[in-house]
């Protein structure tokens, strides 16, 4: 599973340089900011995501793991709420939320929980945090 993760965060960096590049001069430095912001932040919420995943792999040895990176989730989109008025953002995090609060719940429960929804939104963050 190692270089898929490489692979992800490989191409995670090289979106966020591509942002970077892709953001017109005359834009001022606060729109150029908030983008490579909004695009890091994306890039930490990704990053947690594949974290649950292997934690959630794992959960038999360590169950305490995948709360712990449920918490660091739930932090990062917190912080990401908070510095953003763009509504697209907005519904991308609300809908990651969601998909996350689920999680929490079939952890919760002992179920398996079902990460598709939260891969699709947290794709879906990182799109519309792109230019």
């Amino acid at each position: 599973m190692a270089p898929r993760h490489r692979h992800r965060r490989t191409t995670a960096v090289t979106a966020l340089a591509a942002v970077a590049l892709a953001v017109p001069v005359t834009v001022g430095c606060g729109a150029v900011e908030k983008a490579l912001d909004c695009a890091q932040l994306a890039l930490e919420i990704s990053n947690d995501v594949d974290n649950l995943q292997d934690a959630l792999a794992g959960a038999a040895l360590d169950p305490q793991q995948a709360d712990k990176i449920l918490d660091a989730l739930d932090k990062d989109i917190d912080k990401m709420g908070d510095r953003t008025d763009n509504a697209d953002v907005g519904k991308a995090i609300d809908d990651l939320q969601k998909a996350v609060d689920n999680v929490q719940k079939s952890v919760d429960s002992g179920k398996d929980p079902d990460l598709t929804p939260v891969k699709d939104a947290a794709g879906e963050l990182t799109k519309v945090c792109s230019p």
